[in-house]
């Protein structure tokens, strides 16, 4: 299992530095991860830094509360895509979803989308810590009619991270029609097996050299 081309390798913490995001960087380049995502302010540093990698510049939109609005977060992912971003991870409005608006969370991210297409994936980040079951399912429903590419558990800012359960619920509820990222408390190899086992198809993480590291030890 090449485990590292399936990790997205994250510092989304408020007092990351730029020498912080230019390390991350170059870790990235060194273990070949898929991407590198950061905070939208990092953009350009991330796309220079990564270029002619293989690596992928990713950026979070509408974080870490998704209760921004739709305006704003079209703005922030039109502002990532200028500075080379080539993923956009945006965070659901779970407000709306969780008060019978399901066409305004729908709305929100078909704007995002619509920003993205032809130039950059897109993740939707449904905090599963906030939803029951069934919400989860919705959400999921909603990324994908509005045409995301991945749907992901959590920000890792609130109070949750990733679980098998969701992410078998969240791939059972795609359907194949999108993906699923796991994110959230990821950081050790048996955390990041179980996830993958559960369906996921890309790892967001903080330690994505020690799982790297410790998977060369086991021989994973």
């Amino acid at each position: 299992m090449e485990i590292q081309k399936l990790i997205d390798s994250t510092l989304l913490k408020p007092e990351a530095t730029e020498g912080d995001i230019v390390s991350l960087c170059e870790q990235a380049r060194e273990y070949g991860f898929a991407a590198v995502c950061t905070n939208s302010c990092h953009a350009a540093t991330v796309s220079r830094i990564l270029a002619g990698s293989g690596v992928k510049t990713c950026v979070v939109v509408g974080f870490p509360l998704g209760a921004a609005s739709t305006e704003a977060k079209a703005c922030e992912a039109r502002y990532a895509l200028e500075a080379g971003a080539e993923e956009v991870d945006m965070v659901l409005n779970v407000g709306a979803l969780k008060g019978g608006q399901s066409s305004r969370a729908e709305d929100d991210v078909r704007a995002v989308v619509e920003e993205c297409r032809g130039k950059a994936l897109v993740k939707v980040i449904i905090e599963c810590c906030l939803l029951s079951d069934e919400e989860k399912v919705e959400a999921c429903g909603i990324a994908v009619v509005a045409g995301a590419d991945f749907v992901k558990t959590s920000t890792g800012f609130g109070s949750g991270g990733a679980t098998a359960h969701d992410v078998r619920l969240m791939k059972d509820a795609v359907a194949g029609r999108a993906r699923v990222k796991a994110s959230g408390g990821i950081r050790d190899l048996a955390t990041a097996v179980e996830m993958i086992e559960a369906g996921a198809d890309r790892l967001g993480t903080s330690n994505g050299a020690g799982i790297v590291d410790e998977a060369g030890r086991e021989g994973v």
